[in-house]
């Protein structure tokens, strides 16, 4: 027994010993002029869609056939809803992506079609990958292992679900150039009119002639309702979004974020609730943008303490440099680590405490924080795999990239048939 003790306490201090060994490393090999504030603005936000979507999204399973069907805890517990405030950090994404995607647009050596190709290239890989996979996954899940249609409708929406962001992201992207020009020449007010376009659409949809207004309209808020932010990271890397700018807007923001929820009315929930007649992000609402200011004006004004920081603690900058270099493994992959866990329990067990069962008791959410260590585990074991699709084909030859695009098209088949 002592041996394994003293076996245990060495593994770990090799173990915390190769740790510091990686700290230094990646300290190291960060340049001087690096903005780490923006890089850990990026990582919080990235983390928060996982968090967000293991913490506001549950399963039930069917009587019949054990297949899984989404649930929401926020259907039971409405006085949650401030929670999906924290957690839907987009805005924050949208305005450093902005932020540095115009920085290094500025910096580019070929021409504008060469930017944005390997942008679009960055950003789609790791999107074809998982659908890729996912497509030579359904059928053995089916008929191999028998997994119940159901949960595979299940699985694919959820697999879908956070993919819409890329497409809207490469969208906002292609935006770039036009974006640092309205920043030039407009400031912060460059981002007005995506404002105005969100609250005149919201003021047809909800207003006293709702009725006569078509329900496709709501599409228009997408384009405006996410650049808005994005447009305010442009005008920030071009010196004219500063602490001044960045009080009023995390004021206003703060302000206009109450009165729709107060007076006009406003779900209180930043994400859809099973049941509920309106959702505030899909598409964006003027609630989605006026939380989308406030949030960008705290990110500013708190982003020399954060620099500051991260210079100072080599120990949190490291895991935010690893969060960064995995961004896309871990916004496509997140949703098949908590699936990794569900689909097998609903299988074996039928409900599980926290994981298949409704979500719909106190006790739920506390067996739901239990789980949240195991599909992290699960998504670093993916990721370890899945990392590969983010970096450039370069062994991957013309018959390879083209079964990719293929079984992609497949699961698209799937998804949207």
């Amino acid at each position: 027994m002592r041996a394994l003790i003293e076996t245990v306490k060495t593994s770990k201090t090799v173990t915390a010993v190769k740790a510091v060994e990686v700290i230094e490393a990646i300290e190291a090999r960060t340049p001087a002029h690096r903005d780490r504030a923006v890089d850990g603005l990026r990582a919080l936000a990235l983390l928060a869609v996982p968090l967000g979507h293991w913490m506001l999204g549950g399963f039930t399973v069917d009587a019949d056939d054990g297949g899984l069907h989404n649930a929401s805890p926020l259907s039971a517990f409405g006085v949650f809803a401030p929670v999906s405030w924290v957690l839907q950090m987009l805005g924050v994404f949208f305005l450093v992506g902005g932020y540095a995607s115009a920085l290094s647009y500025r910096r580019r050596t070929g021409s504008t079609a060469d930017w944005l190709r390997g942008r679009a290239a960055r950003l789609g890989r790791p999107v074809l990958g998982v659908t890729a996979v996912w497509a030579a996954a359904l059928p053995v899940l089916r008929h191999g292992l028998g997994v119940p249609q159901d949960t595979l409708r299940t699985a694919t929406t959820l697999v879908v679900q956070p993919l819409w962001f890329v497409g809207v992201y490469t969208v906002v992207t292609a935006l770039t150039p036009y974006c640092l020009r309205a920043a030039r020449r407009l400031g912060v007010w460059a981002a007005a009119p995506l404002l105005g376009t969100v609250a005149v659409v919201d003021a047809l949809r909800y207003g006293p002639y709702a009725e006569a207004v078509p329900s496709w309209l709501g599409a228009v808020n997408i384009l405006p309702g996410w650049l808005f932010a994005y447009q305010l990271g442009a005008v920030w890397a071009v010196g004219r979004l500063g602490r001044r700018q960045a009080w009023w807007l995390l004021a206003g923001g703060a302000a206009l974020f109450a009165a729709l929820l107060l007076v006009c009315g406003y779900p209180a929930s930043m994400v859809g609730v099973p049941g509920e007649a309106r959702t505030n992000s899909h598409p964006p609402s003027l609630l989605v943008v006026a939380l989308a200011a406030a949030q960008s004006g705290a990110a500013i004004l708190l982003h020399g303490r954060l620099d500051g920081l991260l210079r100072r603690r080599p120990a949190l900058w490291a895991p935010v440099v690893v969060v960064n270099l995995s961004a896309m493994t871990i916004l496509c992959w997140h949703q098949t680590a908590m699936l990794a866990a569900a689909v097998p329990a609903a299988g074996w067990s039928g409900a599980v405490p926290g994981l298949t069962t409704a979500p719909d008791t106190l006790a739920w959410i506390a067996a739901r924080v239990a789980w949240l260590p195991l599909f992290a585990v699960l998504l670093a074991v993916i990721g370890r795999y899945a990392r590969r699709w983010e970096a450039p084909w370069t062994g991957a030859g013309p018959v390879r990239r083209a079964a990719a695009a293929l079984l992609a098209a497949g699961f698209a088949v799937w998804a949207f048939g």
